[in-house]
């Protein structure tokens, strides 16, 4: 490991040397001369702006950044002057973690490698590379995207993604506690919303109405069996859509489908779901509803049993300045329930309370207690985020 995280750290040492100016990806605020809250209120969540701009291949339309590529006079050749690169790294103490009665000190329980920019007209890329909890992780957001495919407001990534990316991205929340009802699975289901390997596909209608699609290999991001990724012969799809209703108000429902196959048995299943987000003055309401039906998620030869499991988070934002604020709170619910306590999976009922406070745009300090009411305990944490 100790080798590993060598090599990482000579990589990176690389990147900072090629990188320059463009140290982080709040290289996207030097290079368009513009602070970090026009995307972020507070980092890493994402404003209205910033998911445009994220959108729009991390280019501002209207404002272009004439030094951002090298010219060689080869207008074939779309050479970046400067790679960027940011560094994110977390910490935390904890308290009965796993109702575990200890005080443990977590930091760093993060870092992250970040890149992510315009390659060339309507053409873009992101990725990052993670270590977490003292172990190298690798890649898991890894993707190239197509911009405003045929003059279209159509968008198309490939690689590696979350599966949830269009409804709450996880990598954004605030808490330190997890949307739980992207993460679970179901038996020895190696299907749910986090990572996977495909084609994701978005649309945006003037109507403020949002579509995407999702071509998935169906079994998260391990590494490959002889040169090959997917484990079976099937594809999973993911569609959704989404309509904001006003500016304070959307609603979005969601439909998953897909087969897996195992010790030559196959796994059928489909999710589906609603979302909502409620913004009033300084508070902002994000929910989340799912239902998960797997007809042989033990991969037995023979099983007609249907197994049902049901999911809910609910998150409470509270600014009190709005995008000024220099501390936030945060309340999140997460419930899980599967209808059968034979089949291996998780029940889950949890409340958590979350502090921020902004010591910069892009260090933030976060204290909070969450409280497990299925397994009856408590537990503390208390902790920092930093992007740089």
């Amino acid at each position: 490991m100790k080798k590993n995280i060598a090599i990482l750290l000579n990589i990176v040492l690389l990147f900072v040397l090629m990188s320059k100016d463009s140290f982080s990806i709040p290289a996207f605020a030097r290079k368009y001369n513009m602070t970090c809250k026009n995307c972020h209120s507070p980092f890493p969540k994402l404003k209205p702006f910033g998911e445009e701009f994220e959108n729009n291949g991390f280019v501002i339309s209207d404002n272009d950044a004439p030094r951002y590529f090298t010219n060689t006079g080869d207008d074939e050749l779309s050479l970046l002057r400067d790679v960027p690169l940011a560094i994110r790294i977390d910490g935390i103490a904890t308290y009965n973690q796993n109702n575990s009665n200890k005080l443990d000190f977590g930091a760093p329980s993060i870092i992250k490698f970040i890149s992510g920019g315009a390659l060339a007209n309507n053409l873009s890329y992101y990725f990052y590379f993670i270590i977490e909890n003292g172990e190298v992780i690798g890649l898991e957001d890894a993707y190239l995207t197509f911009n405003n495919v045929f003059g279209l407001p159509l968008n198309i990534s490939i690689g590696q993604f979350q599966v949830s990316d269009p409804l709450f991205k996880r990598e954004l929340r605030l808490t330190l506690e997890d949307y739980a009802v992207y993460k679970f699975k179901v038996g020895l289901s190696n299907v749910n919303l986090t990572y996977d390997r495909g084609i994701f596909m978005t649309y945006n209608l003037p109507s403020k109405t949002t579509f995407a699609l999702e071509i998935l290999n169906g079994n998260g991001i391990d590494r490959a069996e002889d040169d090959v990724f997917d484990k079976d012969k099937y594809k999973n799809f993911f569609g959704r859509v989404s309509q904001e209703i006003t500016q304070n108000f959307r609603v979005g429902g969601f439909g998953y489908y897909g087969n897996e196959e195992q010790f030559n048995n196959v796994n059928k299943l489909a999710i589906g779901g609603i979302d909502a987000t409620v913004s009033y003055n300084q508070f902002e309401f994000n929910f989340q509803y799912l239902e998960r039906r797997d007809k042989n998620p033990l991969f037995l030869k023979t099983s007609n049993k249907l197994i049902a499991t049901r999911g809910v988070f609910g998150e409470l934002i509270f600014k009190p300045d709005g995008d000024d604020s220099k501390w936030y709170a945060v309340g999140l619910v997460n419930w899980l329930d599967k209808d059968d306590s034979s089949v291996p999976g998780i029940n889950l009922k949890s409340a958590a309370f979350s502090l921020g406070y902004m010591l910069k745009r892009n260090v933030r300090l976060v204290g909070e207690f969450n409280y497990n009411l299925y397994d009856e305990y408590g537990k503390f944490g208390i902790g920092f985020v930093a992007s740089f």
